[in-house]
């Protein structure tokens, strides 16, 4: 796309994991671009210093429209909300709050505020235990806990927006996210995070002392959960190249599952940490988490048949070695600032 084409886009969430390597992927081809984030889980460190950083609420119209005129936001990318799987079995009110009820006022921002593209960051939790071996967009949505439910609203709320309004969406249901930027620019930084990989990788470095392996009993080749892990590089790539789209057919909305097609069981991820790194984590077995399922693996056809998308680290153990580099300068960034690092993970 032409450069002086790339209308602005808000990037909502985008001091956090997956938004903050939006920002970049979007800065590296050129998008003019800004970053909403309350910062309860995002860090300022994520953000490039000429991003434009509005540190606010997305339920907050008042803001989002001053946001719009500052700016002159064309696209909005959302990723802001809350991701873990267990926490929204325990507490769901607090997941249909931050995806669902805010995901709505900021589509209403959105209508109200003319924007006419809006990219959502959805989830193959939405799918539930589905029972077939690789999870196409034609699979019905099953979702078995709050999280997956709270996304799968958002979903429809944009399909039902969009048959109303002038709007079009793309919605990206990925899969495991892991890994960091390549050049080492940003990653996962929140502290206590679930994700597989980042707490291998901390183990491995010494921050934690041990891995817990969730259920040992799931129906799979070693028990344990099978996931497909997809770098953060190659799953925001993706988002710059479903906004291309966006533009190109103003008429035409998209749903495309991101993730690379094939699964690691915990173990086969845990055992690629130690080639990596040259060491042995500690294990130890655990229950099941509520909410988890046997196997979540992608059918990404519909995504490689619609984009130009050519993934470039769909390798486990590069995704790892991105993750160990990242972890390392996060320690060395820790220590830099003394623990006054913006956010609170």
């Amino acid at each position: 796309m032409n450069e002086s084409a790339k209308p602005s886009v808000l990037v909502t969430g985008g001091a956090g994991y997956i938004g903050s390597h939006a920002v970049l992927a979007l800065r590296d081809a050129g998008w003019p671009v800004a970053v909403i984030d309350n910062l309860t889980t995002g860090f300022r460190f994520a953000v490039p210093d000429d991003v434009p950083l509005y540190e606010g609420d997305i339920e907050d119209g008042d803001l989002l429209a001053r946001i719009f005129a500052e700016q002159g936001t064309r696209a909005i990318m959302h990723f802001a909300g809350s991701i873990v799987v267990p926490e929204s079995v325990t507490d769901p009110l607090k997941y249909y709050h931050n995806n669902t009820v805010r995901s709505r006022a900021l589509i209403e921002a959105a209508v109200k505020g003319g924007i006419p593209h809006f990219i959502f960051s959805s989830t193959a939790a939405i799918y539930g235990m589905p029972d077939v071996s690789a999870v196409s967009e034609a699979t019905p949505p099953a979702p078995i806990n709050p999280y997956g439910w709270s996304k799968l609203m958002t979903e429809q709320m944009l399909g039902d927006t969009a048959a109303a309004h002038p709007i079009n969406f793309c919605v990206l249901r990925y899969f495991n996210v892991a890994g960091a930027d390549p050049q080492a620019r940003t990653g996962q930084s929140t502290a206590g995070a679930t994700h597989l990989i980042k707490v291998a990788v901390e183990a491995a470095l010494g921050k934690r002392e041990h891995v817990s392996v969730y259920g040992t009993d799931y129906d799979t080749p070693d028990g344990t959960g099978v996931r497909d892990y997809i770098h953060v590089s190659d799953l925001t790539a993706a988002h710059v190249l479903a906004l291309e789209a966006l533009i190109e057919q103003p008429d035409r909305s998209l749903t495309m599952n991101c993730g690379y097609g094939r699964g690691f069981s915990v173990l086969e991820v845990l055992d690629a940490v130690d080639r990596v790194t040259n060491l042995t984590i500690d294990r130890r077995m655990e229950a099941r988490r509520a909410g988890d399922s046997d196997s979540l693996i992608s059918d990404p056809a519909r995504i490689r048949s619609t984009l130009p998308w050519q993934p470039k680290h769909a390798d486990l153990d590069t995704i790892i070695a991105h993750a160990l580099a990242w972890e390392r300068k996060l320690s060395e960034l820790r220590a830099d600032t003394a623990g006054v690092l913006g956010g609170n993970g």
